[in-house]
């Protein structure tokens, strides 16, 4: 009856759209087990909204590994206790494919190995910036080439910590992926790839002023701002209140900001910008998460 505990991660870091991510230490804990007939009960985050059916992504993500493996189908008690907000940007829906996964590898003795539950993870979520870094920890470059996903795993630069401001309401991935241009001016596009190249530099080099510096983008949150009512100025409360860099977290509408050290300000001042906006928000101090997923 294995315990599955999965971190909530937050994708992009600002420049690197679907490709940087990283774990942060905030958790989800999914339990997987044969059973006589589906059982799925949630309690914690989204008890009151995540579907208990077929659906329910756990579910789909246990069955997909019986379907691998060619196990004879079996019906599942699921439980998940949620602890990262659902929709809001911190890799609620990664967390639960990535639970599914490991807990059924668990239960059958473990017969595929990270590369592979990797590359079913971003099968099923359709890219890989939230899943890898959710079963690997730390901070994660991952691309897909030919079907396949390649990764590299790399240390938080010593002293990084994340202060995370959640809005009071949900934002779907489709929706913020809607908004975004099929094409981008070639200007735009040597922004960010100077600025990814650098702040992967500045990882190796752990620098993290640097770092901060890098976190800058044109490919993505400038098309969001009119989702997240107050998004530029809370990006500069945070800046103005010590922030080293400012992002939306994954596909928003939770903003991140990267400090050093833990600066309870920072938090206050995001608080305070969007309620002047009208948006209620909570604040929580995180740091990264350098083991990823754990079966208990």
């Amino acid at each position: 009856m294995p315990l599955v505990r999965v971190p909530a991660t937050t994708a992009n870091l600002g420049p690197g759209f679907d490709t940087l991510g990283m774990a942060l230490e905030l958790y989800d804990e999914i339990l997987v087990e044969e059973a006589a007939s589906l059982d799925i009960t949630v309690t914690g985050e989204g008890e009151n909204t995540i579907p208990r059916g077929a659906e329910n992504i756990v579910y789909r993500a246990v069955r997909t590994v019986y379907e691998r493996v060619g196990h004879p189908q079996k019906t599942f008690r699921l439980h998940m206790h949620n602890n990262i907000p659902v929709a809001r940007g911190l890799g609620s829906s990664a967390a639960a494919l990535v639970g599914g996964l490991l807990g059924a590898n668990a239960v059958l003795g473990n017969p595929l190995d990270v590369s592979e539950l990797i590359e079913i993870a971003t099968a099923m979520e359709g890219h890989p910036d939230n899943v890898a870094p959710a079963i690997l920890g730390g901070l994660v470059v991952a691309v897909v080439n030919n079907q396949k996903v390649y990764y590299q795993r790399l240390e938080p630069p010593t002293g990084l910590q994340a202060v995370v401001a959640i809005p009071q309401f949900t934002l779907s991935t489709r929706a913020a992926r809607s908004v975004l241009p099929a094409n981008i001016p070639l200007a735009d596009a040597v922004f960010n790839v100077s600025r990814v190249g650098m702040l992967l530099a500045a990882v190796q080099a752990n620098n993290l002023e640097l770092m901060g510096k890098m976190m800058e983008d044109r490919l993505h949150q400038p098309y969001r701002l009119h989702l997240v009512p107050g998004m530029s100025d809370v990006f500069a409360a945070a800046k103005e209140a010590g922030a080293l860099a400012v992002t939306l977290s994954g596909s928003g509408p939770t903003v991140i900001a990267f400090c050093r050290g833990i600066k309870a300000k920072v938090g206050e001042a995001m608080v305070d910008a969007f309620a002047r906006h009208g948006v209620k928000a909570i604040t929580k101090a995180l740091s990264p998460c350098l083991e990823g997923a754990t079966v208990l």
